[in-house]
C-alpha cells in the first residue's frame, strides 16, 4: 500500500517538472521564431528601401527617352558627274562589263581630282583603261598595282597619312595617287606625250606607242559622250 502511494506521487512530481519545462522550451522558442520573424521583415525592408533609392536615384541620373538624341550617321559625298564623264563611264561599262556602280566612284574620283590638279579627267580614265583594264587588283612583274598602275615603293609619299601600303589597291586611292604621278611625269618632261611615255615606262621608245594608245582611249571617251547627246 505504501509503494502504490508513493509512486503516483512521484510521478505527480515527474509530470509537472517535465510539463514546466516544455512550457519553458516553448516560450524560448516562440520568442526565438518571433525574433527571426521580426528580423526577416526588417531585412526585407531595408533591402526594398535600398532598392527602391537605386532605383530613384538611377532614374534621376538618366535623361528621360524622349530627350536623347543620337547624332545622324554621316551621308558619303557623291559627287555628280559631268554629261562627258556620264557617257565615257556607260561606254567603259560596256566595252569592259563592269558595273555603273563599280565604276562611279572611280570616275568621280577621276573628276575630282583633275579639277584638283588641273588634268583633264578622261585623260585619268584613259590611262586607267590602257593600265590596268579596271581591274583595281592588277599587278605587273615589277610590282606595279591598281587601277593606275603605281608602283607603291616609289610612291609612299603621295598616300594619306593614316593609310597603308595596301591602299594602293584601293579604287579611289590609286586614282588619287595615279593621277598625282601622271601631272609629275607631264610636268618634268614639259609635254604630255612625253609624260605618258615616262608614266608607261618607255621614255626611250621612239614610236610613242604607249603615248598613242592612251590618245587614241581618251578620244574613243569623247566620242562616246558626242554619240550620246546625239542620240
Amino acid at each position: 500500500m505504501f509503494a502504490s502511494t508513493v509512486f503516483p506521487a512521484a510521478m505527480s512530481r515527474v509530470s509537472s517538472v517535465a510539463l514546466a519545462l516544455l512550457q519553458k522550451f516553448l516560450m524560448v522558442a516562440g520568442l526565438v521564431f518571433v525574433m527571426a520573424l521580426i528580423g526577416l521583415q526588417t531585412g526585407h525592408l531595408g533591402l526594398a528601401d535600398l532598392l527602391k533609392s537605386f532605383v530613384t536615384s538611377a532614374e534621376a541620373t538618366v535623361p528621360e527617352e524622349e530627350s536623347i538624341e543620337l547624332p545622324a550617321a554621316p551621308q558619303p559625298l557623291v559627287e555628280t558627274l559631268s554629261p562627258k564623264m556620264q557617257g565615257a563611264l556607260n561606254y567603259v561599262s560596256r566595252r569592259y562589263r563592269v558595273s555603273t556602280e563599280a565604276l562611279q566612284p572611280i570616275f568621280a574620283t577621276a573628276q575630282s581630282v583633275g579639277r584638283e590638279l588641273r588634268l583633264d579627267p578622261l585623260l585619268i580614265v584613259a590611262v586607267i583603261g590602257v593600265e590596268s583594264g579596271f581591274n583595281p587588283f592588277s599587278q605587273s612583274v615589277f610590282g606595279a598595282q591598281g587601277l593606275m598602275q603605281v608602283v607603291p615603293r616609289f610612291h609612299l609619299d603621295k598616300l594619306p597619312e593614316e593609310a597603308d601600303q595596301s591602299a594602293f589597291l584601293n579604287p579611289v586611292t590609286n586614282v588619287q595617287v595615279g593621277a598625282r604621278v601622271l601631272k609629275e611625269s607631264i610636268r618634268r618632261n614639259g609635254g604630255l606625250e612625253d609624260g605618258l611615255q615616262q608614266f608607261g615606262g618607255a621614255i626611250n621608245d621612239p614610236d610613242r606607242r604607249y603615248s598613242t594608245k592612251v590618245l587614241a582611249e581618251k578620244q574613243r571617251l569623247e566620242q562616246a559622250f558626242i554619240a550620246r547627246r546625239t542620240t
